[in-house]
């Protein structure tokens, strides 16, 4: 396991406890899928370390670090199965999320089996590769890809 890159140098800005909790979900979130990317996304003046993704067929969730908490965010989470309710933040929308306080324990194999099924959705929604650009080939009328511009002309033309 790569313990370098951006989400490490993410880990360790963080030295308390919620470095250590991010550092535990990033263990989770690969070992359910080794094939899954990770970057840092979102930096901005109000969280200038910005956040952890992992993505695989699209982006599969973020871990945040917030001031009093560690949120594992899932973007695709109302269309997840949770039998487990392990969402317990964000539940309105599309999106679904996990807050881990300080004292919470991590549920591994739970987190685990919805991670694996996130990916599993972000897979069958992307569908073979190149599905999309075909059919959006086939919808296309020729002729219309490319357009003229119109020649606007003064008095002084006519």
């Amino acid at each position: 396991m790569k313990s370098t890159g951006p989400v490490h140098e993410l880990i360790a800005k963080t030295p308390d406890w919620r470095g250590a909790t991010l550092a535990r979900l990033r263990e989770i979130v690969r070992d359910a899928d080794p094939a899954m990317g990770e970057d840092v996304k979102w930096r901005r003046p109000g969280n200038p370390n910005g956040c952890a993704v992992w993505e695989r067929g699209g982006i599969v969730c973020a871990g945040i670090i917030l001031k009093e908490r560690v949120r594992l965010s899932f973007f695709a989470g109302s269309s997840l199965p949770d039998p487990a309710k392990l969402f317990n933040a964000q539940l309105k929308g599309k999106s679904r999320a996990i807050d881990f306080s300080q004292d919470g324990e991590i549920d591994r194999r739970a987190l685990t089996a919805l991670i694996r099924s996130a990916v599993a959705h972000n897979l069958a929604k992307a569908g073979p590769a190149g599905a999309r650009a075909r059919s959006s080939a086939r919808t296309r009328r020729p002729g219309r890809t490319v357009r003229m511009a119109r020649r606007t002309t003064t008095r002084r033309e006519r």
